[in-house]
């Protein structure tokens, strides 16, 4: 079994992974590292250097994490990009980040963090990053 996180290069994503990190180290498992990219975009913000990437799989190395980073493709649809791996990987949990949202953000929520915490099938960890 493993773990999957979505990371992104933001606090957000950082507190993802370290939480990540933390849980594979616990539970003895390897942990998928997933940053995806929309196809054709030509600038991603969300897409991480390989520096970003070094450097998260240096600290779960340090944490004595066997890691292994994923860098699909999606279209529209980063939520069901992660359900599709989680499924494909047949992880044991899914490590997501949360942001600080507004009260109409919260009404809205149409985030890729609700709809995976709503139709995983699998346990889903949510963190938030410290202010």
């Amino acid at each position: 079994m493993s773990i999957l996180v979505g990371y992104v290069p933001t606090p957000v994503g950082e507190t993802a992974v370290a939480a990540a990190i933390e849980e594979a180290r616990l539970r003895d498992q390897e942990l998928l590292i997933v940053n995806s990219q929309r196809e054709g975009a030509l600038a991603d913000a969300s897409v991480a250097s390989e520096s970003d990437l070094d450097r998260v799989m240096a600290e779960a190395q340090a944490a004595g994490v066997s890691a292994l980073i994923l860098r699909p493709t999606h279209r529209d649809d980063l939520a069901e990009a992660i359900l599709e791996l989680a499924e494909e990987h047949d992880v044991a949990l899914i490590v997501i980040g949360l942001r600080q949202r507004t009260q109409v953000g919260k009404f809205i929520m149409g985030s890729h963090a609700q709809r995976i915490l709503l139709q995983a099938e699998r346990p889903v960890l949510a963190v938030k990053a410290q202010r």
